[in-house]
């Protein structure tokens, strides 16, 4: 268990950072110092107090309550960009939320930036030039999720699964979410704050089938079957 000694001032910081992933308890010993710590005390002191993060998963708490505040300001923008790339807005908010507790400024060890947490090659792709502003993040964030839900064919959890380890990741381990901790922890966090459709991806279809061309016999393939005669079905996980 970690114990922190506190006072007012340190609190005040610790309580308006980005939202925690456990439990925070304050309390007050009996010589009065204040006292945080990641479990709750075993004795018998004053009364310990926590309070739930709005629209977190009741394992998340902070040692006092938080505005909605910091989810309204970005809502619109949320639901402006979700719609332009056809995207569930609670898909959009859980992003943001697990990506960077609503903080703008926020900058992971791996240097993901803002909001939706983009990388610096993945915003130059994106065409995001000012990766702290909300909009330009989101709008880019956004954008991103869209490409992701098209190569898996709408399979959300997939999509997110890229999103945090890369696509090429989730190809590498046939088209499943990564066995990183990292990444099913991201997923699984993700799905604490909204459904996430898990249906599979679709395999592609073939048609084979043959045409005589200049006294020779042709073998044609397509992905749209011929407009008159037989033809048969490939499956294309056989080549």
């Amino acid at each position: 268990m970690v114990f922190l000694r506190c006072s007012l001032v340190a609190l005040a910081i610790v309580a308006s950072s980005s939202v925690a992933d456990a439990q925070i308890y304050t309390w007050r010993d009996a010589s009065g110092t204040l006292m945080m710590a990641d479990t709750a005390p075993t004795d018998a002191v004053a009364e310990v107090r926590t309070f739930k993060v709005a629209r977190a998963t009741d394992s998340i708490r902070v040692t006092r309550p938080v505005s909605s505040a910091y989810r309204d300001n970005y809502d619109d923008l949320i639901v402006k960009h979700a719609q332009a790339n056809n995207l569930r807005p609670d898909l959009v908010r859980a992003v943001v939320q697990v990506e960077s507790g609503y903080n703008p400024g926020a900058v992971s060890s791996k240097g993901a930036m803002g909001l939706m947490q983009l990388m610096p090659a993945t915003a130059s792709q994106l065409g995001v030039r000012a990766p702290f502003d909300p909009e330009e993040n989101i709008r880019g964030g956004t954008s991103y999720l869209r490409q992701l839900l098209d190569r898996f064919q709408g399979n959300e959890e997939l999509a997110l699964a890229a999103y945090n380890a890369g696509p090429m990741a989730v190809d590498r381990y046939g088209s499943k979410v990564p066995p990183y901790k990292e990444t099913r922890d991201y997923v699984r966090k993700v799905k604490t704050q909204t459904t996430v459709a898990t249906s599979q991806p679709r395999r592609p279809i073939y048609y084979k089938w043959t045409e005589t061309v200049d006294g020779r016999t042709v073998v044609r393939y397509s992905d749209t079957p011929p407009a008159s005669g037989p033809y048969t079905v490939v499956d294309p996980s056989r080549y």
